[in-house]
């Protein structure tokens, strides 16, 4: 027994060493170099490094071959200035990581375009993969993403030169560009791609960046960097790849997202749906198919059919049913390559070879919109700048249109460079009035990968918006006449009369858009061009009328002498019209006239002169006492009316004074303070009155005045009748209640009431009854508070 205890006590002191020998801490012990490099930094023993090894691993590669291949490699350094360029890349372009895929996708593509010619000349370039794709396959298990295309590929030689120095010239020029707008505060991920540096935004999402390539004329080799240094090998897996090259990202934790299936889509989707090559995914989807039923669940349900049958023809017929192989649905994951890219950019192709059905067909799969386009055009400009561009007018005009007008977003066009999208995100290149129209801009001469703020400055960006503006109007031109009127105009006139506003250089080709109510038709609008066609002979101006409504206007005294006399009048009823026409200064040679405004003058006969004379000669007293007393401080001056046939008077604004359908405007506006000395300017101009000698109010005022110039009557019917002119002319009254007092005065007059009458005041008896009601409700108020009292008394009483 005290053996067996003494062997023990020597077991545990044993155990008790080597625990305390384990947990013993090496005090000489030193701290690596490349802590921070690891992914997990405080964790640098071997068994980590280990298994990180065995994670980066490539098909038909172990652990171990890779660990050799890595010892055996040629080690290079990237050259000072590319070394530089790489840390810029990786610390400043952190915004905009998603491009690196774009970037990957566009270098398989040249890849891919350059042995498409070489097969042209050489019959043997495609031997080895006849195939022309680019697949890109996502690993989370190994956090790998993996690119591969069928392209030209490289050779041990490209390897280096390629991929591990650059031109220094084009690197000296992107480092001093990229300094210069980090100076300035600009965004720099849109560089990438300018100078020949697209490769390395794979850094922006991976800490190692490995490439597999076989060239027809070498041996398939490996490169591999952590963008400090790179190493090239001979890949012991001999030639997998056939042709072309694989690019294996190593991602970084942050950048696992782009690991997901439906970001990579997403992706793909966005910047190279119109790549030439066919660009595969491998993804999964899950299909219900049927599947054999195993012999254990046969045997039960044939127990359960046995026990569920009792006829005999029952039996036999289940007996035919079990020769024949019993199969159950079951749903299952199925992975497959499944093309991104099958929309096929139609605006590579001549204009004649495409269909209506494909434009519309494109049009509803790039815009997302349901309905057919209205119109659409297909071009190819060339010149200072050649591109290819395709624009559409949808059928109707989008949501908030004009919301945040000139500041929001336009997203409508499509900016591409060979194929590969590179933004939509633009203020300039279409202009604010054109902010409806939806297409495809592709051009060979931008440099790849501009982005936003480059080309907002780009020179060339000028020469793609005029020619775009050109193309757009000639489109619109060309729209049928009645589907014009009938459905472009109704969604998008306002867009052409904001166009004649700030569009100076195409202001004639938007004024032949124009079209407007006129006096010529109830229903259908009318083009300027058609109105000048309608002009009588003697007639130099276009005659306009605005207001807010067409019955309004129509009821106008401005316009009473030009429908008599036959002349057509154009209706301006919407806010933005009288701003369109004052930008127009005249149109085929006829300026416009606004006939609120000074200016109306009718070709007359020397008869009808010499009649109009005499007239001015008879109400010349009129007119002065009109101006010097009974409206002095409110007029410019009173004239005789060429214009009016009904109405008795009129208030007209001078040539550059305000109308009353502007001045209502702007006194409406929502910014509008009242403090603007140009509004204020405006609004206080006195105006001119125009009086109708025929009308008998006028008539019978000239005799007032020339019996006696005090009379008091005819000094109040002359205000009376100039605050109604006010009010008819579209102004507002200075001092409503003034006009309603006298408008109280002569209805009182009129109905024979006396003007000193008042109304009468209410009886004073309801008063009376009001107090004798309060009191007797006070004195039932006391009897109550009494009675409580007495009950409070008698109850302390009991107690």
């Amino acid at each position: 027994m005290k053996r067996l205890w003494v062997i023990g006590l020597l077991c545990a002191l044993l155990a008790f060493t080597s625990v305390s020998a384990e947990d013993e801490v090496d005090i000489d012990g030193t701290v690596e170099d490349d802590l921070g490099k690891s992914r997990d930094g405080s964790r640098t023993d071997d068994e980590v490094v280990q298994r990180e090894e065995e994670a980066i691993q490539l098909d038909g590669l172990n652990a171990a071959q890779i660990k050799e291949i890595r010892e055996k490699s040629e080690k290079h350094a990237f050259q000072a200035e590319v070394n530089r360029m790489m840390k810029l890349i990786i610390n400043s372009l952190y915004k905009n990581k998603e491009i690196f895929l774009r970037e990957l996708i566009s270098n398989a593509s040249d890849a891919l375009d350059k042995i498409r010619l070489l097969s042209l000349t050489n019959e043997d370039a495609l031997a080895a993969n006849e195939e022309l794709t680019v697949k890109i396959k996502a690993d989370k298990e190994k956090n790998m993403l993996h690119v591969t295309d069928t392209g030209i590929g490289m050779t041990k030689e490209d390897l280096v030169k390629n991929l591990g120095t650059i031109a220094k010239s084009g690197t000296s020029e992107f480092l001093n560009k990229m300094t210069e707008m980090q100076t300035e505060g600009q965004s720099t991920s849109e560089l990438i791609g300018q100078f020949g540096v697209g490769f390395y935004s794979a850094f922006l999402v991976a800490d190692k960046v490995i490439v597999t390539s076989k060239h027809n004329n070498g041996t398939q080799h490996i490169w591999e960097s952590d963008s400090n240094e790179f190493s090239v090998i001979e890949d012991p897996r001999g030639d997998t790849l056939g042709r072309g090259t694989t690019i294996t990202l190593v991602m970084k934790e942050e950048a696992s997202d782009f690991l997901e299936l439906e970001t990579i889509k997403n992706l793909v989707r966005k910047y190279s749906q119109f790549i030439n090559f066919p660009i595969y995914v491998w993804s999964s989807k899950t299909e219900t198919v049927e599947e054999p039923i195993d012999e254990d669940e046969e045997a039960k349900e044939e127990a359960k059919d046995e026990d569920a049958t009792e006829d005999e023809a029952e039996v036999e017929e289940e007996e035919e049913k079990e020769d024949k192989p019993k199969t159950k649905k079951v749903e299952k994951t199925v992975w497959d390559w499944e093309l991104m890219n099958d929309i096929k950019p139609i605006w590579t192709r001549p204009a004649k070879e495409v269909e209506d059905d494909e434009y519309t067909a494109f049009y509803k799969t790039f815009s997302k919109d349901s309905d057919d386009p209205l119109a659409h055009i297909h071009f190819t400009a060339e010149g200072e700048v050649t591109f290819k561009s395709i624009l559409f007018v949808p059928a109707a005009a989008p949501r908030g249109l004009f919301d945040e007008y000139g500041s929001k977003k336009n997203d409508f066009i499509k900016l591409f460079v060979r194929r590969v999208f590179i933004t939509d995100d633009f203020h300039d290149m279409m202009p604010k009035y054109l902010n409806f129209v939806k297409g495809v801009v592709d051009s060979d001469d931008l440099p790849l990968n501009v982005s936003r703020e480059t080309l907002q400055q780009h020179k060339l960006l000028k020469v793609i918006r005029k020619k775009l503006v050109r193309k757009t109007l000639d489109m619109i031109k060309k729209i049928a006449e009645e589907q014009y009127n009938d459905k472009f105009w109704k969604e998008f006139g306002t867009n052409i009369k904001l166009g004649v506003i700030e569009d100076h250089s195409n202001r004639t080709r938007l004024a032949k858009l124009l079209r407007f109510q006129t006096s010529n038709s109830e229903k259908e609008v009318a083009s300027l061009e058609q109105y000048v066609e309608r002009m009588k002979e003697k007639q130099d101006k276009i005659y306009f009328m605005a207001a807010t409504s067409r019955a309004e206007a129509e009821s106008s005294p401005f316009v009473e002498r030009l429908l008599k006399k036959g002349y057509e009048v154009i209706y301006l009823t919407e806010p933005v019209d009288e701003y369109c026409i004052q930008a127009l200064p005249e149109f085929d040679g006829k300026r416009f006239q606004n006939v609120a405004k000074e200016g109306i003058k009718f070709d007359e006969s020397d008869s009808a002169k010499e009649k109009r004379e005499a007239q001015e000669k008879e109400f010349e007293p009129l007119i002065t006492w009109m101006k010097d007393k009974a409206l002095k401080d409110k007029i410019e001056k009173a004239v005789l009316s060429q214009r009016l046939t009904n109405s008795p008077c009129a208030l007209v604004a001078s040539q550059y004074g305000w109308s009353g359908n502007m001045e209502r405007i702007m006194k409406a506006q929502a910014y509008q303070t009242g403090k603007d000395i140009s509004t204020n300017y405006y609004a206080s101009q006195k105006k001119t009155l125009e009086i109708n000698p025929k009308h008998p109010l006028i008539k019978e005022m000239l005799k007032r005045v020339n019996t006696d110039g005090e009379d008091q009557t005819a000094a109040d019917l002359a205000v009376v009748l100039f605050e109604t002119a006010t009010l008819r002319s579209g102004y507002q009254l200075a001092d409503t209640k003034a006009y309603g007092e006298r408008i109280e005065r002569m209805l009182r007059l009129s109905m024979n009431v006396d003007l000193a009458e008042q109304p009468e005041e209410e009886p004073e008896e309801a008063a009376e009854e009001e107090d004798a009601d309060a009191t007797e409700i006070n004195a039932e108020d006391d009897d109550d508070d009494d009675t409580e009292k007495d009950t409070d008394s008698t109850g302390k009483d009991e107690l």
